[in-house]
């Protein structure tokens, strides 16, 4: 029923422990696929060592994450694909509460659920918000509203049906692979679940892609954001109004930029900046919006707190969220 993709490179220390995870399962229908991706260390043969037919390691030469992954998908027999990563553990429950989800609700192409970070002692306030934010979010239509803030499902709790995962199939691009992913399948139409419990347990260490990787940095985040915003809500026009113009929303902005996207009115809460155009769009109050001519609207603010009170401002202007506009970080 169930494959599980699993990349490793240089996880000697910890696969063990990712793949005790994974055979303690409840639900015992599952293979795993670990693709040693050229590790220069044991991972292949800690891996091998586990003594479980189902665990089936396949070798190749160092070639990143992605063609890992392609690699993997490409052995994987399962009718759905489960992500991990040899950093983490997942709980006993995972595999089955999943596939529960997506055995019930045939509109759902995938499904993720809350994580907790680890371990606890070294988390930065930063990944403390993003956990907190990321297990806020407990539905196919929280995921879609949030996808712009951040990447809303990490990547590997992702339950995916692989039929879905082969057609998209992973890309390396300038950006992180998983939003790209994420992004792709919104993108086309498809409904993203979540399982509002903590399933897996994520690990953060120094090596880990997010911290190493150039592709994981805000610039990269801003412009995978900005490529999809241009071909989904602002596709087919060159204006759009852009709430907010902090370190946020003017990094956005100029990403959008090489996509010939403009904002026609910039909309703020602080009154000194009212009636001084900012880069020559008209600053607007909210209540402004009632009397301009309505453009999708991009509320670009980095503060969870003013992003919910734009969403019941705009709301109450009886706009729709991924319709008439998105809030972005």
């Amino acid at each position: 029923m169930i494959s599980v993709l699993l990349p490793a490179y240089d996880a000697e220390a910890t696969i063990a422990a990712c793949l005790r995870s994974i055979i303690r399962q409840r639900e015992p229908r599952w293979e795993c696929i670990v693709v040693d991706d050229g590790s220069r260390d044991g991972t292949a043969a800690v891996a091998r060592s586990v003594g479980d037919p189902r665990v089936q390691v396949v070798t190749t030469p160092h070639r990143g994450l992605v063609a890992a992954l392609n690699e993997g998908l490409a052995r994987c027999r399962g009718h759905v694909v489960a992500r991990m990563d040899a950093d983490d553990v997942m709980h006993h429950d995972r595999l089955g509460a999943q596939l529960a989800v997506l055995d019930g609700d045939p509109t759902l192409a995938a499904v993720g659920s809350h994580v907790r970070l680890f371990p606890r002692a070294s988390l930065t306030d930063g990944l403390r918000d993003y956990e907190r934010w990321l297990n806020g979010i407990d539905s196919a239509e929280r995921v879609r509203a949030e996808a712009f803030v951040e990447c809303p499902l990490a990547h590997p709790t992702l339950m995916i049906r692989a039929d879905v995962l082969r057609e998209a199939g992973y890309r390396d691009t300038v950006w992180a692979e998983d939003y790209d992913l994420v992004l792709r399948l919104l993108a086309r139409g498809h409904a993203l679940g979540v399982v509002p419990r903590r399933l897996l347990a994520w690990r953060d260490r120094p090596g880990r892609q997010w911290r190493t990787d150039p592709r994981y940095g805000v610039a990269r985040f801003t412009a995978c954001k900005a490529a999809f915003l241009a071909d989904g809500l602002l596709a087919g026009r060159d204006s759009y109004v852009l709430w907010g113009f902090g370190t946020t929303a003017r990094a956005l902005r100029r990403a959008l930029l090489a996509y010939g996207k403009r904002p026609s009115a910039v909309v703020e809460v602080r009154a000194g900046r009212i009636g001084n155009p900012i880069h020559g769009a008209p600053v607007l109050l909210v209540e402004d919006l009632e009397r301009t001519p309505r453009h999708p609207i991009v509320a670009s603010v980095a503060n969870a707190r003013g992003r919910a009170e734009i969403r019941a401002a705009l709301d109450a202007l009886g706009m729709r969220e991924t319709e008439d506009y998105v809030c972005a970080a």
